[in-house]
Formats: C-alpha cells, sequence, structure tokens
C-alpha cells in the first residue's frame, strides 16, 4: 500500500515526503514542480511530474500503484496574490482539488490528510484561535481552502471519503540534519528573508509596523517547525487509518513571537547584525495569531518536537549556510 503525496517537491510536502519515508511508508509523489524541486526528493522516491488537473495522469498513478490515502499540499499558498488572482486561486485550489478528489472517489481511495490554513479563519475573534472560532476568511486564498474543507465533509457524507484538515500557521526550520530545506522565488516567509540579510543576499529587512498593540509594537505570529507539520500529517494519516473520522486541526506551538524577536533571535543565532527598517503597516495584517492546538494534542498525540524558535532558526540556518542558492540543479543535496 502507498501514500500519494501531492506537492510533496514543495516546502513542506518535501518535508513530510522525508518524514513519511523514515517511517517505513511507501511514498509515491506528484508535483509539478512550478514552485517545488525535484532535487528536494530522496533519490529512489516514486516521482511523478503533472498537474493535479490532470485526470489521465491521477488515473494512471491510481490504477499503477495501491494508492491507500492521499496527502494532498498541492496549491497556491501567497495571500496578496490571491488577492490579485483570485480566479488562479480557485482555478488551482479548488478546481485542481475537485479533479484529485473525483478521481479518488472513482478509484475507491477514502482518506485524504488536506493542508489547510489558519487563513481560514480571517481577522481572529479569539487568541489563542480554536477550531471552533468562526471562518470568515478575509482573502481568496482562505476561502479556497475553506471551500475544500466544506468538500471534504459533504463528500464524507456522499461517498463515505474521511478527511483531516490541518489548519497550521508560520511553518519554518528545515530538516534538522540538513537534508532539505526551504527555498521559494521570490522568498515570502520572514525568517528566510531574514537570513538572506545575513547571508548578504539583501541589505535589510523590513518590519511592516511597529505599533501594534503587542510588546515591541511589532506583530506576532506562532512560528512551527517544518518537521513538526510534517509529523503532524503521519499522525493524521494514522488516526485516520484508527479511527476512520473526518476531523479538523489547528497545528502551532501555543505562543507567539514578535517580528521583532525573529530577527534578534536570527541574529543571535549567526552572528550577523542584520539591519531593520521600519515600514508602513500592511493592509489586513492582524496584530497577533496564535493557535490553540490543545485539540491536536489530545486527539492525535501530536506535540511539538521543536517549539522553541532558536532551534527553528538554528535548523533554517545550518541548511542556508550549506545552499546560499536553495536546490543547486547540479549539484545532489538530498543524498539520505
Amino acid at each position: 500500500m502507498s501514500v500519494l503525496i501531492t506537492g510533496g517537491a514543495g516546502y513542506i510536502g518535501s518535508h513530510t515526503v522525508l518524514y513519511f519515508l523514515d517511517k517505513g511508508e511507501d511514498v509515491v509523489v506528484l508535483d509539478s514542480l512550478e514552485k517545488g524541486h525535484k532535487q528536494a526528493l530522496l533519490d529512489g522516491v516514486t516521482f511523478y511530474q503533472g498537474s493535479i488537473h490532470d485526470e489521465a495522469l491521477l488515473s494512471d498513478i491510481f490504477q499503477k500503484h495501491t494508492i491507500e490515502a492521499v496527502v494532498h499540499f498541492a496549491a497556491s499558498s501567497l495571500v496578496g496574490e490571491s488577492v490579485e488572482k483570485p480566479l488562479d486561486y480557485y482555478e488551482n485550489n479548488v478546481i485542481g482539488s475537485h479533479t484529485l478528489v473525483k478521481q479518488m472517489v472513482k478509484h475507491e481511495v477514502k482518506h485524504i490528510v488536506f493542508s489547510s490554513t489558519a487563513a481560514t479563519y480571517g481577522e481572529p475573534k479569539n487568541i489563542p484561535i480554536k477550531e471552533t472560532d468562526p471562518t470568515i476568511p478575509t482573502n481568496p486564498y482562505g476561502e479556497t481552502k475553506l471551500a475544500m474543507e466544506k468538500m471534504f465533509r459533504w463528500c464524507d457524507a456522499a461517498y463515505g471519503l474521511k478527511s483531516v484538515c490541518l489548519r497550521y500557521f508560520n511553518a519554518a526550520g528545515a530538516d534538522p540534519d540538513g537534508r532539505i530545506g526551504e527555498d521559494h522565488t521570490p522568498e515570502s516567509h520572514l525568517i528566510p528573508i531574514v537570513l538572506q540579510v545575513a547571508l548578504g543576499q539583501r541589505e535589510q529587512v523590513q518590519i511592516f509596523g511597529e505599533d501594534y498593540d503587542t510588546k515591541d509594537g511589532s506583530c506576532i505570529r506562532d512560528y512551527i517547525h517544518v518537521m513538526d507539520l510534517a509529523e503532524a500529517h503521519y499522525l493524521a494519516l494514522e488516526k485516520l487509518r484508527r479511527d476512520n473520522t473526518t476531523s479538523i486541526y489547528n497545528l502551532g506551538n501555543g505562543k507567539g513571537f514578535t517580528v521583532k524577536e525573529v530577527i534578534e533571535t536570527c541574529r543571535e543565532v549567526t552572528g550577523h547584525e542584520i539591519p531593520a527598517v521600519v515600514s508602513e503597516r500592511r493592509a489586513g495584517d492582524p496584530a497577533t495569531l496564535i493557535a490553540s492546538a490543545e485539540q491536536a494534542n489530545q486527539e492525535l498525540g501530536w506535540q511539538p518536537r521543536y517549539p522553541e524558535l532558536k532551534t527553528i532558526v538554528e535548523h533554517a540556518w545550518k541548511w542556508h549556510v550549506a545552499n546560499p542558492t536553495g536546490y543547486d540543479k547540479e549539484i545532489a543535496v538530498n543524498k539520505r
């Protein structure tokens, strides 16, 4: 039996592939490589390059492999871009996922672990955010992810397709052994942007607003180590195997760090000054986003192994120092 991981060459997807392989799972990866990197996959992984929109390819994969479950990452995921290109986000995230699920139903694959997002909540009404809080997205990215969550509920009722949707907060860090890491073009995540300044690839880092109602005036976010996310996807699959029930969980550390704290931690880890400048607030940036992961702790048995911000930054820095330009197509950096 195999697990199909869509978007498995992306940042979180590739770390999840790595974790599943270390757990002895047989993994099949589907990725378009529009944003993912084949170099992020270990040698010998069964890999298909293609889109979740390609029904013929999906059918071929389900016919060639005995797929027990799908872990679904393939999606567009930039909030700002989703506001500028909402039709693209509905096309990629909703229609693409619909095509995938249609093939799952056709081939009687009954389990899916879905990569959702804290963006389903929109402006939080409570801190920490709980799964029972209102879901009122403020951008098309969050809307498309929420649409998929709702579709899975209806597919459970109609076809017996059981799902676990994981709403996670700010993914960060890298494989502790340095085998794979984070490489986006353009980079939009805070920690790698700060580390790029330390590497001399940027002159400075911007702090968007320092007049928020927080301890130092900058925004607070909940950072979760990417390998902790990977483990959560594995535990979600184990729960589907065990209980065969549809569920939704938040994933986060349950505590937040300000932008200034992140920058200061990066200075400490790298030994670099890392110049920072304050800019205007970005529209729509909430002051504080922190998850309550109590439900995942209780029902999945999930507990972050790397909750400390310094550890998260250290693992990220280790990979960036070894791979300052990201995944080099001429150099194999993913040997096990």
